[in-house]
Parts: C-alpha cells; structure tokens; sequence
C-alpha cells in the first residue's frame, strides 16, 4: 500500500514580521498542500495580509522579516534576490488583490497590462499570446472579451475588474494562487460569481490557493484547511468542516458568533406607528451624458419611480447591487443631488430646498456614510467633528457644546475624553461609532445610513448594529438603512425594499421579502448569500450567467413605463 504523504506546495514557518519597533506577525507556522485551499481568517490587523505579502516579498519599507522561513519548492523565498523573486512572482506564484482599482494600471488598457504579464514570463508569438489572453479572459466568464481588452479599468464595473485581476493572476497557470479579500467590496452575487470562477479555476488548472478573508461564510464556502489569526498570531488551525463544528479556540468561537447567518435573526419589536415620516412618491434621478457631434441628447436613468414609506421608529432596508441606485435615493433625499417626483418630512416637501430652508429641514434629516475615514476631516479633533453640526444650526458656545459631546460620545459607546483625540487614532469600528454620533447631534428624526457597515468585521459589525437598534428604540429614531448585505438587512430592518437596476421590484415585510420571496432577482440575491457552514455549501455556477437588464441610457425625454405591482398581501408587493 502506497503510504507516500504529498510534500507541501508551500511553508512557512515560524515567520515574525516587525513593523518599526512592534512586532505584527508573530511566530506564525502553515502549510498549502498541492491543490488544496487554506483559508487564513481573521479580523483587520490580525497580520494576513503582511503575511501574504511576505511570501511575494512586497513588504512596505517600513515592515521586515525578524525571522523565519518561507519554503517554495526547493528554495527559501526570504533568501532569493529581487531579480529571482520577479522570475517567480506571476509565474510560478499569482496573487489577486483585495483592490482591483488600485492594483490595474489606469493608463494602460486590459489588453496592455494582460500582454505586459505575459512578455516578462513566457516566451510566445504574437497570434499565441494573444489566444492565451482571450482564452483566460474567457474562462473567467468576462464578456464581450474583444471590447473588454481595449478598455481601461475605469470602464469596467467593479465585479469585471476583479475578474480581470484572477485572469491576469492566472496568466501563467501559477502553481500557488495568493487571494487578499478577493471579494470583500463586491456585492453579494458578483461576489458568489468570482468564488465560483476561482473553484473551476482551482480544478481546471491543479492550482494551491491560499486565501485571505474576513468572511466567515466565504471560509465555510471555499477552504479545506483554515488558519485563524488574531493580533499577529495563530489561535486556531484545523480542517474547515471540524472549525465549523467544533472551534476551540474562544476568539474563533467568539468570531463565528459574530457572523450575520441568513434566516437566524431574532424578531424585532412591531412598529406601532402607523403614521409615515417620510413619503417618497415617485423619485426620479437622472444624469445628463455629454453630447457627442450631431448625437441626439442622452441621459442616465439613475433612479426611476421610487415610492415608499418610512415610519416613526421603524428601520426600512433597501438591498441590491451596486449601480442599481440605492445610495443615489440616499444622496437625493439629502438634497446633495437634483431629484424628480416628490419626498415629504413630516409633511415639509424635500424637493428644491435651498439655503436656509435646506439647513433647517437636514436638522430632522442626517446621513451616516459607508467609509467613516474618508467622512471625517483628519486635521479636525473629534470634538470639533461632533460638536460641528451645533455650531452651524445653534451656535452653542463652546462650554455646553463640550458637555453636549461629551453626552454623544457616550450614548455611542465611547469614552467622554476621546473629543480630544483625531480619527487616526481610532480603529475603523470607533470611527463609525463617531460618525453615528455626530448625525446624531442634533436629534434627527431621520437617519439614512448608506452601507455604514460594510466595511467592518463582523464583530464591530455587530456592535455597531447593536448600538443602532438601540438608539432606535430609545430616540424613536427611523431609519433608512442602505445595504448589499442580506444578513445584516435582516438583522436591523423590519421591512425590505430590493432595488433592480433604479426601480424596487420588491418591498414589504423582513420575514415575507427574505423568506418567501416573489420576484426573480430578489430570489437571485438570496441564492448567492454564502453561509458560514461548511455542510451547505452552494453551487454558483448559475450565477455566472447575468440577468437580462435594460439599458439605463435613454434619449433625453424618455419615460419609462409606469411599473405594474402585485400584492402578495401584508404590504408584500412584487413587480409583475
């Protein structure tokens, strides 16, 4: 009997990385056996990615390698040299970025940057590289290959970008896959896409994959072995199926206890109000596109037709991919765009304020953004950041309006004296907590939060969910709250809107919408959710074929149809 055990295609062992005088990566020890997954998980700053980088020798100037060894094949890749390092990175090891964006050139084309990683790796005439190009862009499912390969990155949605990003990884049928977040921006069936291409990938070309995530669900969907990483060691290493069941160490238990799961959320308290707060009847917004020679004037259709109710104390959720108009309905009841159709707060019309009564009616009207760093000013202290909005409605001196952010500060969470500290100093789940804190500043009676918790890990996540309920219940707050994410929709809200390219297809109650839904694309959505148990992984590959959409681009004039609903009763209703 053959008793041979398969050497690992990749080791590290006992790796420590030192960033200046604090040590990230500590002590840490893995093997990718031949084309298996290993999932390392954990939350920011746990040191996966340094981790990842290391193995590439891309470490930033200011982290090194204390110690350790990273074994590939016959060689040490901490001992190589730069110039060896480049003969195998792309080559022999791909990595997929957590950014695509940021990791394309935006000055050259897809076709350039595909052609550039195949000249400085194979040796190939010109008709056989560019039949490998279209080859892998086509076992990535991008469509319309030609076209794609003469456009730049900025022309591609964000789901295309990434699969261009996996093509060019794959370019040279690596032996080791490296994927960095490979789908955390991503929407959740672009998302279930891009996990799905990677598994075909995976088996059509024996490749190793090491991935790096968050994801508690995309672990239990795609790993064979994972690592659990927390503040630069490992707590955990165990096969997927014996993790989900059985985790020993208290951080991943704790870890797993914090995962959004679809259809486990506790029922929320019924609403009583029957009375609207903000009626929205028929918003449109469209945008103007350049006119081209003699062209007939065109426009996007944005946002189409929307209407809906909010209720005093009541959390309404709109779900659906990026680019169907979700965040553009946010921006348009804040009056930070031009908008059609009417929206009504407490009776006062929205449409067309200017000055002062713009300001006087965004009192009873604030928005929480989805990147808290980029929402606060870094040179500004939090006190300034917080106490902002009383000095602009109520010029409150300087004294009360300290005692008034001391006050915000804590009904969010946070220490009195953190006013005098900067966002920097805070960690992506307190930055949102400020955030939270200084829409609440005012007492709105409205607050929109447009993916405010999407980029978080899953248990700030969870805190951050948790101190919005409760200052629902305690401020009788209403909330429009702005998401991809189907689990964490059904944790908060109490109904759901589901949002298709600028139209609701489908809105009414959390449990009917999630549980028993009616439209095709709201049932799409809810197949492509991953769950964080490694016994029901779900087959993708119907995914892969796009819905038919219309296009948004409509002659100056257009309208379109008037939508027609079915009532499913209960405040369900479906587009027919």
């Amino acid at each position: 009997m053959n008793t041979a055990v398969s050497r690992p295609v990749l080791s590290v062992e006992r790796l420590s990385i030192d960033f200046g005088p604090r040590r990230v990566v500590d002590d840490i020890s893995f093997a990718l056996e031949p084309g298996k997954t290993l999932c390392i998980a954990g939350e920011s700053g746990s040191g996966k990615s340094l981790s990842s980088l290391a193995i590439m020798g891309l470490l930033p100037g200011d982290a090194r390698v204390a110690s350790g060894a990273i074994v590939f094949g016959n060689d040490d890749l901490l001992s190589l040299t730069e110039r060896r390092m480049q003969q195998i990175r792309g080559k022999r090891i791909g990595m997929i970025f957590q950014e695509p964006m940021t990791s394309l050139n935006p000055l050259m084309t897809v076709g350039q940057q595909l052609e550039e990683t195949l000249r400085r790796h194979e040796s190939l005439a010109r008709g056989a590289l560019r039949q490998r190009m279209v080859s892998m862009l086509d076992a990535v499912k991008l469509p319309q290959v030609e076209k794609r390969l003469k456009q730049y990155p900025h022309e591609l949605s964000g789901g295309m970008r990434q699969r261009v990003m996996i093509a060019m990884a794959m370019l040279c049928q690596p032996e080791v896959l490296i994927a960095d977040e490979p789908t955390t921006a991503l929407d959740v069936t672009i998302q279930a896409q891009i996990l799905q291409l990677m598994r075909d990938l995976q088996q059509d070309f024996a490749t190793s994959v090491l991935l790096i995530t968050h994801d508690m669900g995309v672990v239990a969907e795609m790993a064979d072995e994972v690592v659990v990483m927390n503040q630069g060691r490992i707590e955990e290493q165990l096969p997927a199926a014996r993790l989900f069941r059985a985790p020993q160490a208290a951080y991943t238990r704790k870890l797993l206890a914090a995962v959004p799961v679809l259809g486990s959320a506790p029922p929320l308290a019924q609403v009583l109000s029957t009375e609207p707060i903000l009626s929205v009847r028929d918003l449109s917004v469209r945008f103007p596109l350049r006119r081209e020679g003699f062209s007939a004037r065109r426009q996007v259709h944005a946002v189409e037709k929307i209407s809906f109710d909010l209720l005093r104390g009541e959390t309404l959720g709109i779900v659906g991919e990026s680019g169907c108009g979700k965040s553009t309905i946010g921006k348009a009841l804040m009056n930070m765009i031009a908008f059609e159709g009417s929206a009504r707060l407490q009776g006062k019309e929205l449409n067309g304020l200017q000055g002062a009564a713009l300001q006087a009616i965004r009192r009873d009207i604030q928005m929480v953004f989805q990147d808290p760093y980029a929402a606060l000013n870094p040179r500004k202290s939090i006190f300034d950041l917080v106490g902002e909005p009383l000095l602009i409605h109520d010029a409150i001196a300087d004294t009360p309006r300290r005692a008034r952010v001391a006050t915000l500060l804590e009904q969010v969470g946070l220490p009195a004296d953190a006013m005098h500290r900067y966002p920097h100093q805070f960690s992506g789940g307190q930055r949102q907590r400020i955030c939270i804190a200084r829409a609440l500043a005012l007492n709105p009676k409205v607050i929109i939060a447009d993916e405010s918790v999407s980029a978080l890990d899953v248990s700030v996540q969870a805190q951050v969910l948790e101190l919005l309920e409760k200052l629902r219940r305690d401020f009788n707050l209403s909330y429009l709250f702005i998401s991809h994410d189907m689990a964490v929709i059904e944790r908060i809200c109490h109904r759901v809107a589901v949002m298709f390219c600028g139209q609701i297809v489908e809105i009414g109650p959390r449990d009917r919408v999630l549980h028993h839904p009616r439209h095709p694309y709201t049932q799409r959505l809810l197949s492509a959710v991953p769950l964080p148990d490694t016994e029901r992984r779900r087959d993708f590959r119907a995914l892969l074929q796009d819905m038919e959409r219309p296009d948004p681009i409509k002659p100056l004039g257009y309208r379109m149809p008037e939508q027609r609903f079915q009532d499913f009763g209960n405040g369900h209703l479906a587009a027919c």
